[in-house]
């Protein structure tokens, strides 16, 4: 075709022997896969994954959060990062203030709806990254990032060791790219690990896994504004041609939980425990069908899990960059 010659030097492989075969990628402890749980909004629904992996005997290797860090207290994100030191669990908190949650309506209008993550203006990015330096502070070693702007600010301030060397950057389901030349630009624009649309078919996972070297998170089961997928039964073939993959469990047909508080609380514990069922359930279907796939363990190598009593030294040096008061 006409364009394979161009898609060649850009290093995407169109020949069917490379997307035929099961990956060779692993993450830095030689594991195929970590579980993910979405949408644990708070340290009480953190403890309730805990405590429900704990009851099911599965390790959760990650939680991410999409209210944002900007609408947790420091009290709420130091004992986050204190549950999850201890269990050895990343902890990846969505950055704000993004455009869904502005006083603009475009991100809100059916048009406009790709926009909700994305950042508005310099004031924009200037809030975001003082809510990862606060967030830094609390101990937290990962965030969700849905602005490539965003992204290029922080990659930036982390080379000049305004930031912890050890953070993730994990691009969020609402910038996925669905292709693979898109995601090998997002890893070299400083991505750590990126979200792919939950709707991929082995064939697409195969593209993607044969064009970059990061880890890919994947919806196993989506919630419905995602599509509504439910797949767990498919984990280990998504697994063995995308490894190293982190497999995420949302929940298909529960209540939209963004943003999040008190108000929710019963609710996310309540979605949050079945998520780990779902979890429990797609393990159970690896096991029997793909018995030599290795899970990471806790703690492992390459997670961003939180560092409590850190210090304030993020604070200070992020000055250097947004040395004005924020109007």
């Amino acid at each position: 075709m006409k364009a394979d010659p161009a898609l060649a030097r850009l290093g995407i492989e169109t020949a069917t022997g490379a997307l035929t075969s099961d990956s060779a990628a692993r993450f830095p402890d030689g594991a195929h896969f970590r579980i993910e749980i979405p949408s644990v909004e708070g340290p009480r629904v953190l403890e309730a994954v805990v405590e429900a992996a704990a009851e099911r005997g599965i390790v959760v290797n990650r939680v991410s959060q999409g209210s944002g860090a900007m609408l947790l207290t420091k009290a709420e994100l130091e004992e986050m990062a204190a549950i999850a030191e201890e269990a050895g669990i990343e902890v990846s908190l969505f950055v704000g203030p993004r455009e869904g949650f502005d006083v603009g309506a475009h991100a809100r209008s059916g048009d406009g709806a790709a926009h909700a993550g994305q950042l508005r203006g310099i004031r924009g990015l200037r809030y975001a990254a003082e809510d990862v330096a606060r967030a830094v502070d609390a101990g937290i070693r990962s965030f969700l990032i849905a602005d490539h702007g965003l992204l290029a600010v922080l990659v930036e301030m982390q080379a000049a060791g305004e930031l912890p060397a050890e953070i993730v950057w994990k691009v969020s389901v609402l910038m996925a790219p669905s292709n693979p030349l898109t995601l090998a630009l997002l890893e070299r624009l400083g991505a750590t690990t990126a979200n792919i649309p939950s709707d991929v078919t082995l064939e697409h996972l195969r593209e993607f896994r044969a064009t970059s070297t990061i880890p890919i998170d994947l919806y196993v089961e989506s919630p419905d504004s995602l599509g509504g997928v439910v797949r767990g039964n498919e984990l280990g073939d998504l697994v063995a041609v995308g490894a190293p993959l982190y497999a995420k469990f949302g929940l298909r047909n529960s209540r939209a939980l963004y943003p999040s508080g008190e108000h929710l609380l019963g609710e996310a514990c309540a979605i949050a425990r079945e998520k780990v069922h779902r979890a429990a359930v797609g393990l159970e279907w690896l096991a029997r069908l793909n018995p030599d796939l290795v899970q990471s363990a806790p703690g492992a190598p390459g997670l961003g899990v939180p560092r409590v009593h850190v210090g304030d030294s993020s604070k200070a040096l992020i000055s250097g960059w947004i040395e004005n008061t924020i109007e």
